[in-house]
């Protein structure tokens, strides 16, 4: 099968689990808990329609890409504090700290991207290439700082034996695979150009078809009273653990209201 046939086909498989996650999120009540996470599957549908009907060689295509483009880095941002907020939703201290840090990652990232990227800017390009360049390169930050943001929030579970529902480690997993393919996606567009453009936009929407699909098969109501933890360890060792962690949150805590 052509990559271009795969592409559409990921399209499609990836627009019918956004909109079947979206409603088993709101027939199962999930959705007031993942509230972000349920605009952003709602929203996928009328975008991937529009996708699978435009040509993607046409201007109209890029046009509407390059609109549409800053309203899902919103989306994706918005998604990832809610999720921060859900491992952290017993450590408000923690979770302010982490979205400051955050913010600071992701205008460092996002600086550097449109950095590099302005040495190939040269007067001669025409306007649109230029935009679709910085486009490209916004988006390569945003990616890389919430796929980095996510990792140090995973690594920091294999340290403290924080209990999570099922539904938000299984969250936590699929959002750390999403945002790293996107991000090496994108780096492997930087870097090769239009030679492997359908090869990266296969594997890009493979992962995120594999992804949606992973959502639509493991969120469940269930899930939610199910409790799971990183880390197994004695019971006295936890207990001191979960203590030096919660006097970090309080001392946060008590700094921010001064």
């Amino acid at each position: 099968m052509p990559s271009s046939a795969l592409v559409l086909f990921f399209e499609r498989v990836s627009l019918l689990g956004a909109g079947l996650t979206a409603l088993k999120l709101f027939r199962s009540g999930l959705y007031r808990r993942y509230r972000f996470f349920f605009v952003y599957l709602v929203s996928l549908v009328p975008y991937g329609i529009c996708l699978v009907v435009l040509d993607v060689h046409s201007g109209l295509y890029q046009k509407f890409w390059t609109v549409t483009a800053p309203l899902f880095w919103l989306f994706y941002v918005l998604v990832v504090f809610e999720l921060c907020g859900l491992i952290l939703e017993k450590h408000k201290g923690l979770y302010t700290l982490g979205r400051w840090a955050m913010y600071l990652a992701m205008a460092v990232s996002v600086t550097v991207s449109v950095l590099s990227l302005l040495p190939r800017i040269t007067p001669a390009m025409p306007q649109e290439t230029r935009i679709m360049g910085y486009v490209y390169a916004i988006e390569r930050g945003v990616d890389f700082s919430l796929a980095i943001f996510i990792l140090l929030i995973l690594f920091f579970l294999t340290r403290y034996p924080v209990p999570l529902s099922r539904n938000v480690a299984v969250h936590a997993v699929v959002c750390s695979i999403f945002f790293l393919s996107n991000t090496l996606g994108l780096l492997l567009k930087s870097v090769f150009g239009l030679q492997l453009k359908n090869e990266v936009n296969m594997f890009v929407m493979g992962i995120s078809s594999v992804c949606l699909v992973a959502w639509l098969v493991l969120l469940n109501a269930k899930g939610e009273r199910v409790r799971v933890r990183t880390l197994h360890f004695g019971r006295g060792d936890e207990e001191r653990i979960l203590h030096q962690l919660d006097s970090l949150n309080d001392t946060l805590l008590r700094a921010s209201h001064k």
